[in-house]
C-alpha cells in the first residue's frame, strides 16, 4: 500500500467530502483507512445491570478510492515509488517529484 500512518489525506467523496485528516490505522487487506472525524457512525449500547445505554460515535474504515493523499504545498498528489542511485527504494509525489515524508517507521519484525 502507499498510504501509511500519519499520512495527511483528504476525502474525495461521500458525505464527509472535503474534510481533511490524518490516517491513523491503515488496513492493507481490506484496502481500507481509518481518518478520525470521518466515516462516523452512531452505535447504540443497550442499558445493562448497573450501567447506562448510551449512543456512542465511532469511526468505520474508509475505502482507499476514497481519499487522497495530500503534498506538502496542501494539495492532492499521487503517491509512487522511485528507486535511487543507492538502490534504496523511496516515495515520492507524482506530480512534484519531490521526496514524500514516511511518517511511521514500519514494526521492526520479532526474531
Amino acid at each position: 500500500m502507499k498510504v501509511f500512518v500519519g499520512d495527511k489525506v483528504q476525502v474525495t467523496s461521500g458525505r464527509d467530502k472535503g474534510m481533511i485528516g490524518a490516517v491513523t490505522r491503515v488496513l492493507p487487506k481490506e484496502q481500507k483507512v481509518i481518518v478520525p472525524g470521518a466515516n462516523m457512525y452512531a452505535r447504540h449500547i443497550k442499558p445493562r445491570q448497573g450501567q447506562a445505554g448510551e449512543i456512542r460515535k465511532i469511526e468505520r474504515p474508509l475505502p482507499m478510492s476514497k481519499i487522497a493523499v495530500l503534498n506538502d504545498k496542501g494539495k492532492r498528489d499521487r503517491i509512487g515509488f522511485m528507486v535511487t542511485k543507492d538502490g534504496q527504494k523511496t516515495r515520492i509525489f507524482k506530480k512534484s517529484g519531490a521526496a514524500a515524508p514516511k511518517t511511521k517507521t514500519a514494526k521492526e519484525k520479532k526474531t
